[in-house]
């Protein structure tokens, strides 16, 4: 059965911690508006990577009919090797009873969730496909600016262990070890995201795949589990269907605003909590309900958070 080309618009918060850390500049938070503008971002790439994880949790071995395989992941040998990506496919492929040995893009399509959503880029001897996936995010920004904070802290054990000395005696360090990270307080993020129903035909995109895909972007964030990360929480999700596929609204992101403005965010005592901010779809509702091309319109939403505003979509519960 095929699928509708749509737009998707997913909000999601966290609290202490930076759920997208830039390594070129000390693990802070990516800016790409620059410091004046205030705003960090997410690449689009670490919010497939927690889509991805979700599919890998729910369905390790691909599922009942072992076409939810997860391609894009970290696998090793006995003795602590990464496989490589030609090792990778041969043992999905194994696992679920199809051949390595013919048409191997063909065949991962069929058997893995994220070559068929996300597309792939297999490069390996004998063999290689760049497969563009019908599910594209853009970067998620956040909706008001972020003053991150560098702060400081010990762990119990030293980093050296102990030593014999000359004496005979060991040494060893007196105090455990120092770190030091960036973190924010409090942070929401929109990210939008658009799907091509013609290449969706192409890799074999079913409407299956888009539930699992949205229920991976909300549980996904929740399912997230790293300390540097903060605490993730999804917000708010939509999903706008088209009649026909080679319209878009576009930029659905532009379209709602966050309660307070800039000015409270940037002050002495900004948000830290769901409690203390509220969505805007005002305008998000107005564009949707003035399209004629809209074939449906779904949506989801924190228990917790406020909405201003209406959608002329159906609220859905969240999984």
């Amino acid at each position: 059965m095929s699928i509708n080309s749509a737009e998707i618009l997913f909000v999601k918060c966290v609290k202490d911690g930076i759920p997208n850390r830039d390594p070129l500049n000390d693990s802070d938070a990516r800016r790409i508006f620059g410091e004046e503008d205030g705003r960090i971002s997410l690449s689009d790439v670490s919010i497939k990577r927690d889509v991805r994880d979700y599919v890998l949790a729910k369905y390790p071995d691909g599922g009942g009919d072992k076409k939810d395989f997860v391609f894009c992941r970290e696998e090793r040998t006995e003795d602590g090797e990464l496989l490589g990506r030609g090792t990778l496919a041969q043992r999905i492929l194994e696992r679920a009873g199809r051949s390595s040995k013919t048409d191997v893009r063909k065949n991962l399509m069929e058997v893995a969730f994220d070559v068929r959503v996300f597309g792939a880029v297999y490069s390996v001897k004998n063999g290689t496909f760049h497969q563009t996936g019908p599910v594209q995010f853009g970067w998620a920004h956040s909706l008001h600016p972020v003053q991150t904070k560098y702060v400081q802290g010990t762990v119990v054990m030293p980093s050296k262990d102990i030593k014999e000395g000359e004496s005979g005696k060991e040494k060893g360090s007196q105090q455990g070890t120092i770190w030091t990270t960036y973190t924010l307080p409090f942070a929401v993020f929109a990210m939008p995201g658009v799907i091509n129903a013609s290449i969706a035909a192409e890799t074999g995109v079913s409407p299956d795949d888009v539930e699992l895909l949205l229920e991976g972007l909300w549980k996904g964030t929740q399912h997230r589990q790293a300390r540097g990360r903060g605490i993730q929480q999804p917000l708010f999700l939509i999903h706008v269907e088209y009649s026909d596929p080679f319209y878009r609204i576009g930029y659905l992101e532009d379209y709602i605003k966050i309660h307070p403005e800039r000015s409270v965010w940037l002050g002495s005592i900004p948000p830290t909590s769901i409690r203390d901010i509220a969505l805007n779809v005002t305008d998000l509702g107005r564009v949707i309900r003035n399209c004629p091309k809209v074939a449906r319109v779904r949506y989801w939403t924190h228990p917790e958070v406020k909405m201003n505003g209406d959608l002329p979509a159906e609220h859905c519960t969240p999984w």
